[in-house]
């Protein structure tokens, strides 16, 4: 099917809790060091969100400012994704939490549950929408609080996650807009869907004082097996749209990869072959959010002056599932 219009990306937002829990408060709390941490993962600190703020608090937070940047009113929106794993509620959807926040209704409003790659899932979906003139402006966010179901015990995965929210405002393009969604990619191999795991909370394990006791409400993840598909299964996202646009790796201005480790990081952008001058990380400063990584970045970006318009942008993701993604933009 032909497009009838080009999506862009008309605005970003973010926003993370004010608390802030330092590679030397995890110290006191599991036996690990700053220098371990900084030297396996990049983290320096991460955000941790209070007892009373829940996913919809954070997201709606950010989506104020995307629609700031975007010259928007929440009236102006006519559909709201979110990508999370940990929703308000099991249900209803946190877009439809975040809906009322915004003092909106009779619109679609959905979630979308792919781990780390949320934020690019849920944008590829509202891609599809705005080319294809259903929509005009639609509200996408990726946001967590990963520190509610974070296991304190696990040396391993304690240190790994921070809370934030990173928001975005897909619109369609007028004619003569450079802006655009050049192109999407998403993927999953579900033979791996172990690997990285919530296994208490859902039909197949329900709640019991068994399961509160044992952690298994908490994050699982075998970091090992990890690592290696996740560089894979970035890379061939980023490969996919890269070819299937006739560009090549010296074409991107920036890459923004999910900030889930800096070895990660680096291992991709070594396989890619692009300039490490030409990767965004914040890492350090936020830990990994999961699907806010990836926006949260994006806007950090902006609104310092790294990113501007008409500059072409790579992103990708992985994450529980195992899914993946990539996104190629111009600005």
């Amino acid at each position: 099917m032909i497009a009838k219009y080009n999506a862009k990306i008309s605005g970003t937002g973010m926003y993370v809790p004010d608390k802030i829990l330092n590679n030397f408060d995890m110290e006191k709390i599991v036996d690990t060091s700053d220098e371990w941490i900084r030297t396996r993962t990049g983290m320096s600190e991460r955000r941790i969100s209070s007892k009373d703020q829940a996913v919809s608090d954070l997201a709606y937070e950010a989506s104020l400012k995307a629609l700031q940047s975007a010259h928007l009113k929440p009236k102006d929106i006519d559909m709201i994704i979110v990508g999370t794993i940990t929703s308000d509620h099991a249900f209803p959807s946190t877009a439809c939490i975040l809906q009322k926040k915004l003092g909106l209704k009779n619109f679609p409003a959905f979630d979308i549950s792919a781990g780390c790659t949320g934020w690019i899932y849920a944008a590829n979906i509202a891609k599809q929408y705005i080319e294809n003139g259903i929509a005009k402006n639609i509200l996408v966010v990726g946001v967590e609080t990963l520190t509610k179901i974070t296991n304190y015990t696990d040396r391993n995965t304690c240190v790994l996650f921070g809370d934030g929210a990173g928001a975005t405002i897909i619109s369609r393009a007028e004619t003569k807009d450079i802006s655009k969604i050049i192109d999407t990619e998403i993927s999953a191999d579900g033979t791996h869907y172990d690997l990285l795991i919530q296994q208490a909370g859902g039909s197949r394990m329900p709640a019991s004082k068994e399961s509160v006791e044992k952690n298994l409400h908490t994050v699982y993840m075998e970091g090992n097996k990890i690592f290696k598909l996740a560089v894979r299964s970035m890379f061939n996202a980023c490969e996919v749209v890269l070819k299937r646009n006739k560009l090549d790796v010296q074409s991107i201005d920036w890459l923004i990869t999910h900030q889930a480790n800096m070895r990660i990081i680096q291992s991709l952008g070594k396989k890619l072959k692009i300039d490490e001058k030409k990767v965004i990380v914040n890492i350090e400063k936020y830990a990994n959010t999961s699907a806010a990584t990836v926006p949260m970045a994006l806007d950090e970006a902006i609104k310092s002056g790294k990113i501007r318009h008409g500059d072409l942008v790579l992103m990708a993701s992985f994450g529980a599932g195992l899914t993946s993604g990539s996104l190629l933009i111009r600005l």
